[in-house]
């Protein structure tokens, strides 16, 4: 990554290295951790200890990644409920130094009582507390518009993750993903857009790549043809 021209890294998963030889890795190669996936249920067993452990590795931001049917439900206030939940852990997290953000799929996207459920989430939690990390292809791909968002939270979106969409009917994968710039996402509009809300770090990824380096070199060329 770091050959293809990479600046950072976003880790996911269970971290198996500890924090100071993962921190030590990623500068031998010139990598920054700019975020981390962490689970909702790692964070409320022991968000000292997951704080601890990034901060001891570089990295400021944690990233909810996913919520289950049964902490999400259903509603608009069961979406504002959880919203607060995570604002608990967000005032905690930024008490310590560190940054919460909350990442989406598609199924953020559904309306309810007028709006769709990210932002009841969001419109829950103080923005002190509580980010977004807004994934650009889930919000197309549930029927959200990505520059209204963006521009909607501006200032809450440090973090932004960047893939695409295949033309409907063309897909090669069963969730119908693609590199940065070869879909149907309208980057002109959108990349403005994310300059806009104040994003630190657009993070590239591809959930189901047939080749990852290859996707994500493609991906690279595209985003610094339109950013230099």
């Amino acid at each position: 990554m770091a050959a293809i021209g990479y600046r950072g890294v976003e880790m996911f998963g269970a971290l198996e290295l500890a924090a100071n030889d993962l921190r030590a890795l990623l500068d031998r190669h010139g990598l920054a951790l700019a975020s981390a996936h962490v689970g909702i249920d790692s964070m409320e067993k022991d968000l000292d200890g997951v704080i601890a452990y990034h901060k001891a590795a570089g990295n400021n931001t944690i990233v909810v990644p996913w919520v289950g049917p049964d902490r999400r439900g259903g509603d608009s206030s069961s979406w504002s409920a959880f919203g607060r939940v995570l604002d608990g852990l967000g005032a905690r997290c930024a008490d310590a130094g560190m940054r919460l953000l909350y990442h989406n799929h598609d199924f953020e996207m559904v309306m309810l009582d007028g709006q769709a459920a990210m932002e009841w989430l969001l419109d829950a939690a103080d923005p002190a507390n509580l980010g977004a990390e807004f994934d650009l292809a889930w919000v197309v791909k549930g029927g959200g518009d990505p520059v209204a968002l963006l521009n909607k939270y501006a200032g809450r979106c440090a973090r932004v993750h960047a893939k695409d969409l295949e033309p409907a009917g063309q897909t090669t994968n069963r969730l119908g993903l693609a590199g940065v710039g070869h879909g149907t996402l309208d980057w002109d509009a959108i990349l403005p857009a994310v300059h806009a809300a104040g994003a630190e770090w657009l993070i590239v990824e591809h959930d189901e790549p047939a080749e990852p380096l290859v996707s994500i070199q493609r991906s690279f060329e595209f985003l610094a043809s339109k950013l230099g």
